[in-house]
């Protein structure tokens, strides 16, 4: 029971033996913002048992974590509301990361929870195949020194830095066991991949036995590492699209992964985050907590961020609303404002065609008419623009995709269309 005890203090106060746990006090829909976070964990309990020892042992390179390196984001989820409940249960969740290090972090959050959460058993190692991890690679995380962490309703928490040696470009799996009821998860639906569930703890197994899989995150927000070549991270910041909707499964090819993939040819260590929800908009709380509601959660409080790329989160507005544009060109001026006066650059997506869809009107094409003649003008505020209407658009009708580039349902990219939205960011904005 002493790490049980040490870990119950460990979630009731801030910034305990380097475990920085966030009381998210806003209502469990409303998506508002707690004030920030204590300051990042230390190193003080990397290693906190034989057994973690023996499993850093066991890989000689990983490095020590360096506590004057600071964290950089290479993997995030935005969290969304309604998610199944566990008991008894393993989940193996797949992280493909943007950048490497030589120490990682685990980023927690039962934001939307009803109920206390508790985790135990939580082990990050490189990824295999499937549910299959590499043995020797895996290594225990702990939170203020203890393997188990309860996360009060609506808080999150930041795990112990580890000793792990990050790949690049690769899967890595974060597992983590859940003894008790979790009542309503906190998830992401869109995972885009199979991530795992087992019963019992098998949180330490090389490969689960019996599981299911299921395209969804829960509870896992974001992994963070340290690399003194990175230069901070680029959160894409949106809807379906940004979310990776039309983009092949399991296959890493939403646009920010693309992004990533070019970053890293031309020699840029940049973590790229993405915080897209599909079906979110930018005024309303639809699939989780508005654009505007959850700015400061998504975009601004995540590790290393220096830009920001607003999306597509505009384009539900107008097919799913009445929703004039100058107000959501209002809400677009006060998301850049906010960037700004954060210190981040801010790029600005122009909106793609979606002519077809089921939801567009001759109303909602004018009012995409708008924002995109507001995203390209002098006085928008936007330090870039990323035309994805121009990158994307039919020529002879531009109201529409290019074929090649559309998935199908008019609305989403495919993989092509995937591929020219990340093309056309000019990397000189980083």
């Amino acid at each position: 029971m002493k790490w049980a005890r040490k870990a119950v203090v460990a979630t009731m106060a801030m910034g305990v033996a380097g475990c920085t746990q966030v009381p998210e006090s806003w209502p469990a829909d409303s998506g508002g913002s707690p004030a920030s976070p204590s300051p990042f964990p230390s190193s003080s309990a990397a290693a906190a048992s034989p057994e973690a020892a023996r499993r850093e042992a066991a890989t000689p390179e990983a490095a020590t974590p360096e506590a004057a390196t600071p964290w950089t984001g290479t993997w995030a989820v935005a969290v969304q509301p309604r998610g199944r409940s566990f008991q008894r249960e393993t989940l193996r969740q797949i992280v493909h990361t943007s950048i490497g290090g030589s120490a990682a972090r685990v980023r927690l959050s039962n934001a939307y929870g009803t109920t206390p959460l508790t985790v135990n058993s939580v082990y990050v190692a490189r990824r295999l195949r499937g549910s299959a991890i590499d043995a020797k690679t895996d290594r225990p995380v702990t939170f203020g020194g203890a393997s188990t962490v309860i996360i009060p309703a609506g808080g999150s928490a930041v795990s112990d830095p580890v000793a792990f040696a990050v790949p690049a470009d690769s899967d890595i799996a974060v597992s983590a066991y859940l003894p008790e009821s979790t009542g309503a998860s906190t998830r992401h639906a869109v995972g885009g991949r199979h991530n795992y569930i087992a019963a019992g703890d098998q949180s330490a197994a090389a490969t689960l036995a019996g599981s299911t899989t299921t395209s969804s995150y829960f509870f896992l927000a974001g992994v963070d590492v340290q690399n003194p070549a990175a230069t901070g991270s680029v959160v894409a910041f949106g809807a379906s699209i940004t979310d990776g909707v039309g983009s092949k499964f399991n296959a890493d090819r939403r646009w920010p992964d693309l992004l990533s993939d070019r970053l890293r040819s031309a020699g840029r260590t940049i973590g790229v985050l993405n915080t897209g929800i599909s079906g979110n908009r930018l005024t309303a709380d639809t699939h989780g907590a508005s654009a505007a509601k959850r700015f400061d959660r998504d975009v601004l409080r995540q590790p290393g961020v220096r830009w920001v790329i607003i999306s597509d989160d505009a384009i539900n507005d107008l097919g799913k609303s009445d929703t004039p544009a100058p107000q959501l060109i209002t809400a677009l001026r006060t998301l850049i404002a906010r960037g700004h006066d954060a210190g981040i650059k801010v790029i600005c997506s122009t909106l793609t065609p979606f002519r077809g869809a089921g939801y567009w009107t001759e109303r909602g094409e004018r009012g995409r008419g708008e924002i995109n003649a507001f995203i390209r003008s002098r006085d928008s505020g936007c330090d870039a623009v990323l035309d994805l209407d121009r990158a994307t658009r039919d020529p002879g009708s531009p109201s529409r995709f290019q074929r090649r580039y559309d998935s199908g349902d008019h609305l989403h990219p495919g993989d092509a269309g995937m591929r020219a939205i990340a093309d056309a960011v000019e990397l000189s904005w980083f």
